[in-house]
């Protein structure tokens, strides 16, 4: 029985932090005051997140980011009690590349290499 995908961020991707209000209003309603307040704060003028390094596609504060902002707190936000951490990370990567690089780019293909169960 082959093993099941396994989530993991990938580098060079940054498709997480386009935070856009307009664009991630689930996101933003998902948040408690305080999220919000900082969530906002970190906008830039162009709907990407001020520590996001557009030339390396990385984040700047990777160590430091947000609870928000990390994987672990997808089912604390998004989820519902008994929901897989693993196929809602997967979900959600797959949706936000799909809508900033679309499905046939390089970063689709890599996330979905990195991804794939090994035998």
């Amino acid at each position: 029985m082959p093993r099941p995908e396994h989530w993991q961020c990938i580098s060079g991707c940054g498709s997480c932090c386009r935070l856009d209000p307009s664009l991630r209003g689930d996101a933003i309603d998902a948040l408690d005051a305080d999220q919000r307040q900082r969530y906002l704060a970190m906008v830039g003028t162009d709907g990407w997140c001020i520590h996001f390094d557009t030339g390396s596609r990385r984040c700047r504060i990777y160590d430091e980011r947000p609870d928000f902002c990390r994987v672990e707190q997808l089912v604390a936000l998004f989820g519902r009690p008994g929901d897989d951490l693993e196929a809602l990370a997967i979900a959600s990567c797959k949706q936000q590349i799909r809508a900033e690089q679309g499905g046939r780019d390089k970063v689709m293909h890599r996330f979905l290499r990195t991804i794939r169960p090994q035998p």
